[in-house]
């Protein structure tokens, strides 16, 4: 094989990345026409990274590395389950990706194709890019030398690490707006931003539960697709998607108790708003009910020849207004 690597060759749109690589160090820059002949080669490992591939693309990296026709359906559509599908030799793994966008989680997907003497990575939608992956394990050539599955593993330990940050950000707004709970009643904006936050971590938490049992799978897949000195990699995968998990579970339980809590203290308002109102509304009845009985039109009512009638009247209303504030203020309702 070539020692020394050429320079990099223009890429069309949808190749991120196209490079072969032989005892953990990178060869040269491929085209896509030379994947096949590469692919294998010496125990070289061709790694193909694409972004909203067109199907004539996907049709001719089927063409050189003979991927599945199924798989390729798959990865040439976006809204896949998480999931891993086995065909011949060969593994197609599906992901579910998420990054925080003005605001709100936005979902992508990234498909893998991985076989001997390749993997192709195809992402669909918002996801933070790769290169920092290649990068990564392209510093480490002793690691980059255990081969196909390394490079699996690699990138779903990257996307489940991407997890941390959304769920990061959800957790300071839910801080946020758990205490605006405990100081204020929140405003229908507030409460309105607290109901999309849990719907949103249902989503995420549905885009990440699917990937324990992906990698339960490739933890217990056979030696002829994952070698078994890689097999305990899958398994801390699967340790950190289920710590995601407990997060999104908690974050969710603290969303719902701020959205109760504020539901609970807007009731407590309108509660005491309704008090105040019954309380005032039977003061006024008071001097209401009084007027009406002496605005009656009958001749024959004695006091009102009575000299300080009309000051006796306005002593005893004023007394019984004073009295029921008393007691209203007393008992908390005014």
């Amino acid at each position: 094989m070539d020692t020394v690597a050429p320079p990099t060759p223009n890429r069309e749109p949808g190749i991120v990345a196209a490079s072969v690589y032989a005892g953990g160090r990178r060869v040269r820059d491929i085209e896509i026409e030379e994947a096949g002949a590469w692919a294998g080669k010496n125990g070289g490992i061709v790694w193909i990274g694409l972004r909203e591939p067109s199907t004539d693309l996907l049709r001719r990296v089927q063409a050189e590395l003979h991927l599945h026709e199924l798989a390729i359906e798959d990865a040439g559509k976006a809204h896949q389950y998480p999931k891993v599908e086995r065909y011949g030799d060969a593994l197609f793994v599906v992901a579910r990706t998420a990054q925080v966008i003005e605001g709100k989680i936005a979902f992508g997907e990234t498909h893998i194709f991985v076989g001997k003497g390749y993997v192709v990575s195809v992402r669909h939608g918002p996801s933070t890019s790769y290169g920092a992956v290649r990068e990564r394990v392209e510093s480490c050539p002793t690691s980059l030398a255990q081969g196909e599955d390394y490079i699996l593993y690699s990138i779903l330990d990257f996307i489940v690490d991407n997890y941390t940050p959304v769920v990061e950000t959800v957790q300071r707004e839910a801080d946020e707006l758990e205490d605006g709970v405990l100081n204020k009643t929140l405003s229908e904006s507030a409460v309105d931003r607290l109901y999309s936050l849990r719907r949103e971590l249902l989503r995420l938490r549905k885009a990440v539960a699917p990937l324990v049992d992906v990698c339960h799978r490739l933890e217990h897949a056979d030696e002829s697709l994952i070698e078994p000195r890689m097999q305990p990699f899958f398994r801390d995968v699967s340790d950190h998607i289920r710590r995601v998990q407990e997060e999104i579970d908690s974050l969710r339980e603290v969303l719902a108790f701020a959205f109760e809590a504020s539901l609970m203290a807007g009731q407590a308002q309108q509660n005491a708003v309704t008090r105040k109102l019954a309380a005032w509304a039977a003061i006024l009845a008071v001097p209401t009910a009084v007027a009406g009985i002496y605005g009656m039109n009958f001749q024959n009512m004695p006091e009102l020849h009575w000299h300080y009638g009309y000051y006796a009247v306005i002593g005893a209303i004023a007394a019984l207004c004073g009295w029921l504030y008393l007691r209203f203020k007393r008992y908390g309702w005014l």
